[in-house]
């Protein structure tokens, strides 16, 4: 037996028999770098009394079940500000020097359903932009814009255990292109924007004043 359910414009199909089951996204926030380009904890660095890494939460309460937060390096910083936020799940990753894909496996232990990953330095990525990648066809998806590869990453249910079960130097690139990719346009620059140094921090805030309310 099958039931549909709309939620706040997120499409929830819940397929019921004796065991139950219910399918829904988790999106997986990685944010447990050093931030050594930056200088300094870039997740907390403050625009307009906000912290930078809010900015890339924002737009995944429209579309996500449950939010996960990786942390590292200034786990302490990140779960005080965030602690009291009931929507987040913050998890704190203590062998994030050994890289990356220990953060990713670290986040993917917490997913229900299909995940996203993100990268927390992303703060201008759309909602429409995570409705695309969810709504269309094929495994896992990425986004294009002007033919460059961004984030996030969307990946089906299916790839949690055997991510789980690469080596913790493993690499989410490569286990992507292990397996068929869909490539996915979009009009949205946020997908290739990061930010990694001062710089980068100060044309985000002056090319997005009014966005931001600066």
């Amino acid at each position: 037996m099958m039931f549909l359910f709309i939620k706040k414009n997120l499409v929830l199909h819940v397929f019921a028999d004796f065991a139950g089951g219910v399918f829904l996204t988790t999106v997986i926030v990685l944010a447990a770098g050093k931030s050594s380009r930056f200088g300094s904890n870039k997740m907390m660095f403050m625009v307009d009394k906000r912290p930078l890494l809010s900015y890339t939460i924002k737009s995944l309460r429209k579309v996500a079940d449950k939010i996960v937060v990786v942390t590292g390096r200034y786990h302490q910083e990140i779960n005080e500000f965030f602690t009291s936020d009931p929507s987040l799940k913050i998890v704190e990753n203590e062998n994030y020097e050994n890289g990356m894909f220990t953060s990713v496996k670290t986040g993917v232990k917490e997913a229900i359903g299909d995940f996203f990953f993100i990268p927390g330095d992303y703060p201008l990525i759309e909602v429409g932009t995570y409705r695309k990648l969810m709504n269309a066809n094929e495994e896992i998806r990425v986004p294009t814009f002007n033919r460059r590869r961004g984030h996030p990453i969307f990946f089906p249910a299916k790839y949690k255990e055997p991510l789980l079960g690469e080596p913790d130097d493993g690499n989410l690139k490569l286990f992507r292109d292990r397996f068929e990719v869909n490539y996915i346009p979009v009009d949205d620059k946020g997908v290739v924007f990061d930010i990694d140094t001062v710089a980068d921090m100060d044309r985000f805030i002056q090319e997005n004043k009014r966005r931001l309310g600066v």
